[in-house]
């Protein structure tokens, strides 16, 4: 499927629920990544996720449906990917980017930046929590867009710990 189909059938929500997995994910944040600035990209992501799973009926609890957290962090390995590495190695379209980028296919990638407790917490779902364990790569806004700045990807919950915590 090309990007081109791959974004309007995901846009008008044809796009069949067996085909939408980890990849298909990380191809459309590739898509949005690679034409809009990190924010717009950031909001038409979570737009569409949501409104994917509800047309699709899927079930809003702790470990299934959306999930803020891992949208943004997504997105931020996706983009910094888009602009570390675009030069170097030139992706034609969201399946050469996979290919290029096979690290980011596994949802496992968190786990360098979050603790189980901290991907855990409630709030995860609804909201961007910062890492405890290393810091996520701030978004570049796109070359190719000709984007002047970023924007935040909305309220974050302080990765500070306290000193209790740390002991």
């Amino acid at each position: 499927m090309t990007d081109e189909e791959l974004q309007t059938h995901f846009e008008d929500l044809t796009l069949p629920f067996e085909l939408w997995n980890h990849r298909m994910h990380v191809r459309i944040a590739y898509i949005y990544s690679k034409s809009l600035s990190y924010s717009d990209a950031l909001v038409r992501l979570r737009e569409g996720i949501k409104a994917y799973n509800k047309k699709n009926k899927v079930i809003e609890s702790q470990t299934t449906g959306y999930n803020e957290t891992m949208t943004v962090a997504f997105l931020r390995l996706i983009r910094t990917a888009i602009d570390a590495y675009e030069e170097i190695f030139p992706t034609e379209d969201s399946e050469s980017f996979c290919d290029k980028h096979p690290h980011l296919l596994a949802k496992t990638i968190l786990r360098a930046f979050y603790s189980p407790e901290r991907r855990g917490l409630p709030e995860a779902k609804t909201q961007f929590v910062a890492p405890d364990l290393s810091t996520l790569p701030e978004p570049h806004p796109n070359k190719a867009s000709e984007v002047t700045g970023t924007s935040s990807p909305g309220p974050a919950i302080s990765s500070r710990r306290s000193e209790k915590d740390r002991i």
